[in-house]
């Protein structure tokens, strides 16, 4: 059944999403972060969205340097998962970027770089035919 995997984590996931949405940072960081240390895989897709909320929720905090950090991680493990939902995520936090930053921004550019999961994320969206 669908529901056999909806767990606390789970919950703790859709709740960090809705944070996010509802601009309410600090709820979705507390949230999202809950969700992946009740985690029961070892980093799956589900540990991968919400691993991308928690970096946005980061960044909307002022938290520049954990956005990133977070960010990375989930693009390191999100390289074996690709789908268009992976790239949808990954193009939310990449637009919450500045064009031109130092420090720890730039720092994840160059290290994120290497990713092809991020360099199709950092692509312009096409438009629609």
């Amino acid at each position: 059944m669908w529901m056999q995997h909806f767990n606390e984590s789970e919950l703790s996931a859709e709740f960090g999403h809705c944070m996010r949405d509802l601009g309410r940072a600090s709820d979705a960081v507390r949230y999202a972060d809950g969700s992946l240390k009740a985690s029961e895989a070892t980093f799956g897709r589900s540990d991968f969205f919400v691993s991308l909320v928690l970096a946005v929720a980061h960044f909307a905090a002022g938290d520049a340097e954990q956005a990133c950090t977070m960010d990375l991680g989930a693009i390191s493990s999100g390289d074996q998962i690709r789908s268009a939902q992976c790239v949808s995520y990954l193009r939310e936090f990449a637009r919450n970027l500045p064009a031109n930053a130092n420090g720890p921004i730039a720092a994840f550019r160059d290290q994120a770089g290497s990713s092809q999961l991020w360099r199709i994320a950092s692509r312009p969206d096409k438009p629609a035919v």
